[in-house]
Protein backbone atom coordinates (compact mmCIF):
# COMPACT_ATOMS: atom_id res chain seq x y z
CA UNK A 1 0.00 0.00 0.00
CA UNK A 2 1.58 3.47 -1.16
CA UNK A 3 0.68 5.63 1.88
CA UNK A 4 3.24 8.33 0.56
CA UNK A 5 2.07 11.16 -0.26
CA UNK A 6 -0.20 10.76 3.11
CA UNK A 7 3.29 10.53 5.09
CA UNK A 8 4.19 13.71 2.72
CA UNK A 9 1.27 15.71 4.14
CA UNK A 10 1.74 14.40 7.99
CA UNK A 11 5.52 16.05 7.62
CA UNK A 12 3.81 19.09 6.87
CA UNK A 13 1.28 19.11 9.54
CA UNK A 14 3.79 17.99 11.61
CA UNK A 15 6.27 20.18 11.09
CA UNK A 16 8.77 17.12 10.60
CA UNK A 17 10.63 15.14 7.78
CA UNK A 18 8.89 12.40 6.17
CA UNK A 19 10.90 10.00 7.90
CA UNK A 20 9.99 10.62 11.46
CA UNK A 21 6.71 10.24 10.75
CA UNK A 22 4.73 6.86 11.89
CA UNK A 23 1.76 5.34 10.88
CA UNK A 24 0.21 2.58 12.69
CA UNK A 25 0.80 -0.52 10.47
CA UNK A 26 -2.10 -2.48 11.97
CA UNK A 27 -4.57 0.41 10.67
CA UNK A 28 -2.50 1.37 6.54
CA UNK A 29 -5.95 1.02 5.74
CA UNK A 30 -7.43 3.63 7.74
CA UNK A 31 -4.33 5.73 6.76
CA UNK A 32 -5.12 5.47 2.97
CA UNK A 33 -8.49 7.26 3.24
CA UNK A 34 -6.83 9.94 4.76
CA UNK A 35 -6.66 12.31 1.15
CA UNK A 36 -6.78 15.79 2.49
CA UNK A 37 -4.85 18.08 5.44
CA UNK A 38 -8.00 17.68 7.66
CA UNK A 39 -7.77 14.21 7.31
CA UNK A 40 -4.45 13.52 8.35
CA UNK A 41 -5.35 16.24 11.42
CA UNK A 42 -7.84 14.02 12.40
CA UNK A 43 -5.67 10.75 11.95
CA UNK A 44 -2.72 12.79 13.79
CA UNK A 45 -5.30 13.43 16.76
CA UNK A 46 -6.59 9.97 16.72
CA UNK A 47 -3.35 8.09 17.15
CA UNK A 48 -3.68 6.99 13.85
CA UNK A 49 -0.38 9.03 12.36
CA UNK A 50 2.64 10.28 15.06
CA UNK A 51 5.87 11.96 14.92
CA UNK A 52 8.61 9.32 16.11
CA UNK A 53 10.85 11.34 18.62
CA UNK A 54 14.50 13.49 17.13
CA UNK A 55 17.15 11.08 17.85
CA UNK A 56 19.87 12.96 19.92
CA UNK A 57 23.67 12.24 20.27
CA UNK A 58 24.84 10.58 23.11
CA UNK A 59 27.49 12.99 25.09
CA UNK A 60 28.86 9.25 27.51
CA UNK A 61 31.41 9.06 24.93
CA UNK A 62 32.69 12.79 25.55
CA UNK A 63 31.81 12.98 29.23
CA UNK A 64 34.30 9.43 29.42
CA UNK A 65 37.24 11.15 27.84
CA UNK A 66 36.92 14.43 29.90
CA UNK A 67 36.86 12.49 32.96
CA UNK A 68 40.45 10.55 31.32
CA UNK A 69 41.90 14.15 30.91
CA UNK A 70 40.37 15.43 34.92
CA UNK A 71 42.65 12.30 35.83
CA UNK A 72 45.46 13.66 33.93
CA UNK A 73 45.30 10.85 30.61
CA UNK A 74 45.64 11.41 26.78
CA UNK A 75 48.40 13.78 27.42
CA UNK A 76 50.55 11.78 24.65
CA UNK A 77 52.97 12.90 22.14
CA UNK A 78 50.03 12.19 19.89
CA UNK A 79 47.32 14.29 21.39
CA UNK A 80 50.35 17.29 21.70
CA UNK A 81 50.23 20.33 19.04
CA UNK A 82 52.21 23.01 20.37
CA UNK A 83 55.76 22.58 21.24
CA UNK A 84 56.84 22.00 24.95
CA UNK A 85 57.70 25.31 25.14
CA UNK A 86 54.05 26.38 24.12
CA UNK A 87 52.55 23.76 26.86
CA UNK A 88 54.78 25.18 29.56
CA UNK A 89 56.51 28.72 28.53
CA UNK A 90 60.13 29.17 29.31
CA UNK A 91 59.64 32.00 31.46
CA UNK A 92 57.13 30.31 33.65
CA UNK A 93 59.48 27.34 33.87
CA UNK A 94 62.08 29.46 34.87
CA UNK A 95 59.88 31.06 37.79
CA UNK A 96 58.89 27.78 39.23
CA UNK A 97 62.60 27.50 39.42
CA UNK A 98 63.93 30.29 40.50
CA UNK A 99 61.94 31.61 43.27
CA UNK A 100 62.39 28.66 45.43
CA UNK A 101 65.96 29.02 45.29
CA UNK A 102 65.61 32.26 46.32
CA UNK A 103 63.24 32.07 49.29
CA UNK A 104 66.12 29.23 50.44
CA UNK A 105 68.96 32.30 50.38
CA UNK A 106 66.83 34.81 51.98
CA UNK A 107 65.92 32.00 54.42
CA UNK A 108 69.66 30.89 54.91
CA UNK A 109 70.45 34.75 55.42
CA UNK A 110 68.07 35.86 57.53
CA UNK A 111 68.63 33.37 60.03
CA UNK A 112 72.35 34.11 59.83
CA UNK A 113 73.72 31.17 58.28
CA UNK A 114 75.23 33.12 55.60
CA UNK A 115 77.01 36.42 55.56
CA UNK A 116 75.08 38.81 53.30
CA UNK A 117 78.44 38.99 50.91
CA UNK A 118 78.11 34.95 50.65
CA UNK A 119 73.87 35.79 49.66
CA UNK A 120 74.44 38.18 47.03
CA UNK A 121 77.38 35.60 45.69
CA UNK A 122 75.18 33.22 45.35
CA UNK A 123 71.77 35.18 44.49
CA UNK A 124 74.10 36.33 41.18
CA UNK A 125 74.76 32.60 39.94
CA UNK A 126 71.20 31.32 40.57
CA UNK A 127 70.43 34.44 38.63
CA UNK A 128 72.63 32.59 35.81
CA UNK A 129 71.22 29.39 36.14
CA UNK A 130 73.63 27.57 38.19
CA UNK A 131 71.39 25.81 40.40
CA UNK A 132 68.47 23.74 39.69
CA UNK A 133 66.94 23.37 43.09
CA UNK A 134 66.68 24.43 46.88
CA UNK A 135 68.50 21.10 47.30
CA UNK A 136 71.11 21.59 44.68
CA UNK A 137 72.46 24.95 46.00
CA UNK A 138 72.52 23.90 49.91
CA UNK A 139 74.66 20.80 48.61
CA UNK A 140 76.85 23.58 46.59
CA UNK A 141 77.01 25.66 49.57
CA UNK A 142 78.48 22.51 51.78
CA UNK A 143 80.82 21.63 49.65
CA UNK A 144 82.36 24.90 49.11
CA UNK A 145 82.56 25.03 53.23
CA UNK A 146 79.87 28.23 53.11
CA UNK A 147 77.19 26.24 54.74
CA UNK A 148 77.54 23.71 57.54
CA UNK A 149 76.22 20.24 56.68
CA UNK A 150 72.71 19.81 59.03
CA UNK A 151 71.97 16.12 60.24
Amino acid sequence: MDLSNQKRMAAEVLKCGENRVWIDPEREEEAADCITRADIRTAIASGLIAARPKKGISKSRVKHMLNQKAKGKRKGPGSRKGTNNARLPDKRRWISTIRPIRDELKKLRDEGKITPSVYRMYYRKAKGGVYKSRRNIRQHMISEGHLKEEI
